[in-house]
């Protein structure tokens, strides 16, 4: 008569390593397809007449400056955020750690106030009354 012990259920299902394997499959012949189309390109433009290969490489030409010119409108949107986020930290974030500097030493000096005014006074007076309690006890009149 032994317990069996029920085991905690698994973190992955059944199905989820399987979709993983066709998900990860797929990419493999897609880029394999595209590494095929690549090279078949290739000999093709190799074999054909000049004209051709010179069309293709104007295209190319027309789609680097296309990417080009992307790459330029990113980089300006970058350098304008950049500014954006310059300009929020020396308008609106300094100042607010400004006025904590200044929260913080005035909490500071109200410590210190309290230290003096308040603590100090009642640790003295804890002190007499202590020394007080002993000489009594010694004196046997504070049975």
């Amino acid at each position: 008569m032994t317990q069996q012990i029920p085991l905690p259920p698994s973190s992955e299902t059944p199905g989820s390593s399987a979709g993983d394997r066709k998900r990860l499959t797929g990419l493999v012949v897609g880029i394999i397809v595209l590494l095929l189309l690549i090279i078949g390109g290739i000999i093709l433009l190799a074999v054909a007449p000049a004209e051709t290969t010179a069309r293709v490489r104007d295209i190319f030409i027309i789609v680097l400056a296309l990417e080009s010119l992307l790459l330029g409108v990113a980089l300006i949107i970058l350098i304008v955020q950049l500014a954006v986020l310059i300009n929020l930290i020396q308008n609106e974030v300094k100042p607010i750690l400004e006025a904590t500097q200044e929260t913080i030493n005035n909490l500071r000096g109200t410590t210190v106030f309290l230290s003096n005014n308040l603590v100090e006074p009642v640790i003295k007076l804890n002190e007499y009354l202590a020394g007080l309690k002993k000489i009594l006890d010694l004196l046997r009149l504070g049975r």
